[in-house]
């Protein structure tokens, strides 16, 4: 079955190709089809395109297919080209011509792009709250190892005294800044494209801040054109937000990889969280640490995918965006994934307790040397040409006293209002209860 039907059969091989993944995808996106078009039925209904008992027919029908998408057993029947042709024939099975009357006043275009941003705000959501998991366990160790110093690098040179505090809290802080730039991205996911059509509007008279409202969406597309040119805009946007995510996450374990090395062993895990090799039995390999960081570095190109497809499109709706769900959905889940799993090997973390105790580390405390001279009163500059000149020349006996008081150093790393900033950032979103609003929308007409 397809929507577009005009009784002109096309050839086999090119509804296969053309259908290609969508069924797969479109599973996924089934209860959110149907969840917008309960939406859609209050709409035709209170604007009198409908009946309302044809509506509350509706609503109960699409009730039932929402509880059976939700438990996985909705399926698409064989030569059922989508999601929307299978809603669509299940209504109709049921209710005769009622369910041949949902799709008055909309398109397959703004159908398939409300499903996805309501798609994308609870996929957005369960981000949002794994970040929020592995920022408070990255607060956790902060906060236990927050004394245990380590060395801090720069040109991958032995630099400053650093510390663990510093080091976890640094890394929970970057996800505080990750979840700010997904609550822009949220923001313009979070807009109703609903009643757009095909990118021109309708000659019916729908009511497209209903549907907003509805839907419980924070803003519309108002222009029909923009709301069309948002499909790929919107894929784009997440996938700069999972890039943004992955970037932060593939730069800790890359850490954690070169900190677990005999080199530096600043780290540790678990023995069984490690591998081993086949022919030298000393080797505890941090294998799930250097898949984390493959995926998280594949995942920062998720963006540059979905602009290979879309760069070259002029307005309105093209074919070529049906690809964008092979790019996106699997991206999320892979990243949902890798999310969980990071927070499981934070937790197992370990770090050794007197690092800066080896001789290699002997001139980490040159600063404080400076310091201690320009507080002599001795200019800066000719206190730096005298540390440097004793370095030189052999004379520099390390110091193991440091003076950081100031917020975000060794001594006061700031974790305290780094979580404020995390909950902030959380707090900022505005996320919706998706089964609620079903719950909501089935009992539209039941309300006194």
């Amino acid at each position: 079955m397809k929507l577009w039907d005009k009784e002109i059969s096309t050839e086999q091989r090119i509804l296969a190709f053309t259908t290609g993944k969508d069924p797969v995808y479109d599973l996924e996106l089934a209860p959110y089809d149907i969840l917008g078009s309960m939406a859609h039925s209050i709409m035709l209904a209170e604007t009198g395109l409908l009946g309302k008992d044809e509506v509350k027919k509706l609503l109960a029908a699409l009730d039932q297919l929402h509880d059976q998408a939700r438990k996985g057993s909705l399926k698409l029947d064989p030569g059922v080209e989508d999601i929307h042709s299978q809603v669509e024939m299940e209504l109709t099975r049921k209710l005769g011509d009622i369910g041949k009357k949902i799709h008055t006043g909309r398109s397959r275009n703004d159908q398939v792009m409300v499903d996805v941003k309501l798609f994308l705000r609870d996929e957005i959501r369960e981000l949002g709250e794994l970040t929020l998991n592995l920022a408070h366990m990255l607060l956790k160790q902060a906060s236990t190892y927050k004394a245990v110093l380590m060395p801090g690098y720069t040109h991958m040179q032995v630099a400053m005294p650093s510390s663990f505090g510093l080091w976890f809290g640094g890394y929970a802080e970057a996800l505080a800044d990750d979840l700010t730039y997904l609550q822009g991205i949220y923001a313009v996911v979070n807009q109703n494209p609903l009643g757009s059509a095909a990118g021109f509007g309708s000659s019916f008279p729908v009511d497209r801040k209903l549907t907003t409202q509805l839907l419980d969406f924070e803003e519309m597309h108002v222009s029909s054109v923009n709301a069309q040119m948002n499909r790929g805009k919107t894929e784009w946007y997440v996938g700069t937000g999972i890039g943004a995510l992955a970037s932060t996450l593939g730069r800790l374990a890359m850490d954690a990889v070169l900190f677990m090395g005999q080199n530096f062993r600043f780290i540790s895990l678990p023995q069984e969280l490690t591998t081993g090799s086949s022919i030298m039995p000393h080797k505890k390999n941090p294998d799930v640490l250097e898949l984390l960081r493959a995926k998280f570095n594949r995942l920062t190109m998720i963006a540059s995918e979905v602009s290979a497809v879309t760069g070259n499109l002029i307005s309105g709706y093209h074919r070529d965006f049906q690809l964008l769900k092979e790019i996106l959905h699997p991206a999320l889940e892979e990243l949902k994934i890798c999310l969980e799993m990071m927070h499981y090997v934070v937790e197992q973390m370990e770090v050794s307790p007197d690092i800066l105790n080896d001789d290699t580390y002997q001139y980490i405390y040159s600063v404080e040397e400076v310091n201690k001279k320009v507080q002599a009163g001795v200019p800066f500059r000719d206190a730096y040409r005298e540390v440097a000149s004793d370095i030189d020349k052999g004379r520099y006996r390390p110091g193991r006293d440091h003076a950081y008081t100031h917020l975000g150093s060794i001594g006061n790393p700031g974790l305290a209002e780094i979580k404020v900033k995390l909950e902030k950032a959380y707090n900022g979103f505005h996320f919706v209860n998706s089964e609620e609003l079903v719950n909501r929308l089935s009992n539209y007409f039941r309300k006194s």
